[in-house]
Formats: structure tokens, C-alpha cells, sequence
């Protein structure tokens, strides 16, 4: 029997995770079956992913009105539903990473993202996460922002697996990894073992299209240049991921049984009806790494996606120029990615905040039935 395009994609060395989590999509074995069909060894989510699944149904009532019994504080609730997924999907991905030693089979769940400029309550949040939960195969998602990388650093540190979410920028990508690596360098000084420590840097690639695209689009007259500053971005990362992790700094933690913390390429659906909507898969096809995508996206690889095994590590050269080249088309770089971090930030805190107003809605009219 002919291998399914995303068998041949995980192959190639990609592993193929998907973007979202909802209580239907475990109770119904749709993620079941997509571990089957689709290779699917690990789940991502956000707030919007669950402010959209708590808000839709009624799969969560049943539990919301046990937990009022003991709380009404909507962030409290929230953490209860959200970990009763997380915890489920865990223990339903948890032969994925027992059988390949910790490599997949991971379940995200973000902190609090009105959190994300303060790097002690991150660190408490995600602390908390990791015991309430108590599964090996957790990541608690941390946001590359400059108080995030503390945060970073000190939970690998304590031995704790973290998913570092937003990274929009080359710079900001090169100091998620010296955050991990130096946890790591904590860790084992001070007689931990690094070997169930693992690590994703979740770098998002069809925003920096967007975002680069508008201001062509308001420049004129370089349609050459659009939709392509996000692969370039992402080729980039995964070059400076080859240097980071390789060398004698590295070797010593490798030889301890550090893992290194890989790329993992998120926001992958494409935007623009105008590109193909598999771009940002078949163009980024690179050896241990992560892509999470959405389920169309998944869809859409199956039915017509093509690999070509390290296309991630094509056109570099022509990748690097690019932002020489849109920088003198009047499009700058830093400024770009760093509206993509502030934007980013404030779209999941915005919906944190709508899914916390859809709980105390949901709440009172459970009290009052």
C-alpha cells in the first residue's frame, strides 16, 4: 500500500502535529483516528483555540457545573477545563512518547497570556501547570517575549519541559535557545539529568506574510517580494538552529543526554488564497522538526502536498538577501517582526479575555437553570 503524503512527510523527518484541541475532538476519536491516518503526534493550543472550543456546545457544561460547586472564579475554571483536555490528550498521545523516547507525543497548554510581560508570575504559572497536570509528556507554552526568556531559562533549569510560543524574529529565535541551552547548563551543574527535558521553539510563519505583504501593498510595485519573507524567516531560524545545537558547548550536553530544542513551525495555514495552501509545509521540510497545523491545512497535505526531504535548507542565499531587499523597497524587518510579537501578545490576551466573559456567561446560566 502506497504511504499517505504525510506519511511521507514525517519521513522526511517532520513531525506532524496538529493546532488545536477540543473535548469533542478526543471524546469522538477524531484525534485518535488522526494519529492513525495522519500521523498526528502532538497537539498545540492557545487561548483562541480554546476560547473557541468552550464556547461552541455543550461538551463542557457537565464539568463547569461540578467546578462551581467549588468555584466561580472564571480563571480558576478555566484551568480546570482546559487541564481536564490537556490531561486526556496526554494520556491518549502518551504510547507516542513512550515508544520514541520522549521525542512526540506532546500536549501544549499555554500560560496565562496576560502574563507574558512578567517573568515571576510566568514561571509560577507554569510551575503549576506541570504539577496539577503531572504528565511527562506536558509542554507548558511560554512566550518568547524579552521577560519570557528568564522564565524560559529557569524552568528548564528545573527540569521542566516548555513550549516556547511567538517567535516572530531571527535575534529573538537565537536568544530562545541560549535561554534553553543555558537551563540545560543550570540543570546539569547542578546534578540534574537533562534527559526527559524537552524543548520546542515555535516559530509563527504565515503572520510575517501578512504583515510584510500589507506594507507592499501600500509601498506598490514590488509584487516580486510579496509572500515571501516568511520562509525565508523560518530557512533562517533553522540555519541558526544548526549552529546553535552542534559544537562543543553543545556536545557536552548531548553527551549528559540533552535533547535539542527544536523548530517548530506554527501559523502554517496560509492566508492569502493566492499562494498555494500547502506553502508553508512543502517549502519548510526539514529533519527534526515540528509542523502544527490546522486541520484544513492537514487536509490539504494529504490530498495534494508534495516533499522534498530538507527543502527548509534551499535558497538560503537568496533568503538572506531578501531582507536586504525589502528593507530598500521600504519594508524594515525588525519593525515588522516586532509588531508581530506586540500584535501576538495582545490577540491571545484578547481572546483570554473573551473566553473568560464566555465562562461567566456560561456560568450564570448554569446557576440559574
Amino acid at each position: 500500500m502506497a504511504k499517505s503524503n504525510l506519511h511521507r512527510l514525517s519521513d522526511a523527518g517532520v513531525s506532524v502535529w496538529i493546532d488545536y484541541l477540543s473535548r469533542d475532538l478526543i471524546q469522538s476519536g477524531e484525534l485518535e483516528r488522526m494519529m492513525r491516518d495522519d500521523t498526528v503526534v502532538g497537539v498545540t493550543s492557545n487561548p483562541t483555540i480554546f476560547q473557541k472550543a468552550i464556547s461552541s456546545g455543550e461538551a463542557y457544561d457537565e464539568q463547569l457545573k461540578k467546578v462551581l460547586e467549588e468555584t466561580d472564579e472564571p480563571k480558576e475554571i478555566f484551568i480546570a477545563l482546559a487541564s481536564k483536555d490537556v490531561s486526556d490528550a496526554c494520556d491518549l498521545l502518551r504510547p507516542v512518547w513512550d515508544e520514541g523516547g520522549g521525542r512526540d507525543g506532546y500536549v501544549s497548554i499555554e500560560v496565562d497570556p496576560t502574563l507574558a510581560y512578567d517573568t515571576e508570575a510566568t514561571v509560577d504559572q507554569a510551575t503549576r501547570f506541570h504539577e496539577q497536570i503531572g504528565r511527562p509528556n506536558l509542554f507548558v507554552k511560554i512566550p518568547a517575549t524579552k521577560p519570557g526568556l528568564p522564565a524560559i531559562e529557569d524552568m528548564i533549569a528545573r527540569g521542566r519541559s516548555i513550549n516556547v510560543t511567538l517567535i516572530f524574529s531571527l535575534k529573538r529565535y537565537v536568544e530562545v535557545a541560549e535561554a534553553y541551552i543555558r537551563g540545560l547548563e543550570r540543570l546539569v551543574a547542578s546534578g540534574g539529568d537533562p534527559t526527559p527535558v524537552s524543548s520546542v521553539a515555535s516559530f509563527f510563519v504565515s503572520r510575517v506574510d501578512t504583515e510584510a505583504d500589507k506594507r507592499l501593498d501600500a509601498i506598490g510595485g514590488h509584487d516580486d517580494l510579496k509572500g515571501r519573507l516568511a520562509v525565508a524567516n523560518a530557512k533562517l531560524a533553522y540555519a541558526e538552529y544548526k549552529r546553535l545545537f552542534s559544537g562543543e558547548r553543545w556536545e557536552f550536553l548531548a553527551g549528559k543526554g540533552a535533547s535539542p530544542q527544536r523548530c517548530l513551525w506554527a501559523s502554517t495555514s496560509t492566508k492569502n488564497p493566492d499562494y498555494r495552501d500547502v506553502l508553508y509545509v512543502e517549502e519548510l521540510v526539514g529533519e527534526n522538526t515540528v509542523n502544527t497545523m490546522p486541520q484544513e491545512t492537514i487536509e490539504a497535505f494529504q490530498d495534494h502536498g508534495e516533499v522534498r526531504p530538507q527543502s527548509v535548507e534551499e535558497g538560503l542565499d537568496k533568503a538572506r538577501d531578501l531582507i536586504g531587499r525589502l528593507a530598500k523597497a521600504g519594508v524594515d524587518y525588525d519593525d515588522v517582526v516586532r509588531v508581530l510579537e506586540r500584535e501576538g501578545v495582545e490577540k491571545f490576551s484578547d481572546s483570554f479575555d473573551e473566553l473568560l466573559e464566555g465562562i461567566r456567561a456560561s456560568s450564570r446560566e448554569l446557576v440559574a437553570a
